[in-house]
């Protein structure tokens, strides 16, 4: 799980409404996110705090994260930004030290908990995009790129697919291990990040990259699908100031120019995460025989 694709989270853990539009909800105020977080580890609150500065910056500086050449720079900026609050260089320090060391593990924590919590601002159910692209398609080997606690993997499963997840989460991954055992069906599940997967080479009928880091993925993706074979993506809009790492026009297309596209849209519709109506891209693509 990459930093990047992590923030997508913030968009529903401040509290507001599912039903409120996103143009016009309130974004809660650093007190009172200090007062969501106070129960966490002190080093968790460090990180959350920084996530929570993050979500307010332009999309440039959010994309700095996203990449081991830039990150330096968006740790100065906030080095600066901790400065503004008062923090000494050691505490500055120590801070940095926990966001750019730590940060993985405590972006693994956030997702355990968010993954097992039953939380009304994440869609349980199979993705309505992923449902309707393969609804008459021949099963196969499908993989499920960061399947949490396995909502599609699992649908996938129940199709008859030979269905892989993987995901570092690894509460996450263990309920949907259980849900597989409830439900009597073999599902394939690997606890591991984006970089310790291997995908393979032309290895896989269908790859489903639903709320997950698209834009490092996606040459992995082109390389790992078997001819034939499909991509199904979903993510936000640039336009979606709550969840960084969003898409521009048509930037999702481009990223898997080399397929043919079965069916693109940039559409308002209720995200998985969050729950609200706003503008998301989708895609569905395949790999030419």
């Amino acid at each position: 799980m990459r930093m990047g694709m992590g923030l997508l989270l913030a968009f529903f853990l401040y509290g507001q409404s599912p039903s409120q539009p996103v143009a016009s909800r309130p974004q809660p105020t650093i007190d009172d996110f200090k007062k969501l977080i106070s129960s966490f580890p002190p080093d968790d609150q460090v990180y959350e705090l920084w996530r929570f500065w993050l979500v307010g910056q332009p999309s440039d500086v959010q994309r700095l994260y996203e990449k081991e050449e830039t990150k330096s720079k968006g740790l100065d900026l906030y080095r600066g930004e901790l400065r503004t609050q008062g923090d000494s260089a050691a505490e500055i320090e120590r801070k940095i030290h926990i966001i750019d060391k730590d940060g993985e593990r405590w972006e693994i924590e956030r997702w355990n908990r968010t993954l097992t919590s039953n939380s009304p601002r994440i869609n349980w159910k199979p993705n309505v995009f992923l449902v309707e692209m393969v609804k008459d398609r021949k099963p196969g080997r499908a993989l499920d790129v960061g399947m949490g606690q396995g909502r599609n993997a699992l649908w996938l499963a129940q199709q008859g697919w030979d269905t892989t997840g993987y995901d570092p989460a690894e509460r996450a991954v263990a309920l949907a291990r259980e849900d597989a055992a409830k439900a009597g069906v073999k599902l394939n599940t690997v606890i591991a990040t984006d970089s310790q997967f291997d995908m393979g080479l032309a290895k896989w009928d269908l790859i489903l990259l639903s709320y997950v880091e698209i834009r490092e993925n996606a040459n992995k993706v082109i390389r790992a699908l078997a001819p034939g074979g499909l991509v199904v993506a979903e993510y936000f809009h640039s336009d979606n100031g709550g969840a960084p790492g969003g898409f521009a026009d048509n930037e999702l297309l481009r990223l898997f120019e080399g397929l043919r596209v079965i069916r693109y849209e940039d559409t308002e519709a209720v995200a998985d995460f969050g729950m609200n109506q706003t503008r998301i891209v989708r895609l569905c693509a395949e790999k030419r025989p």
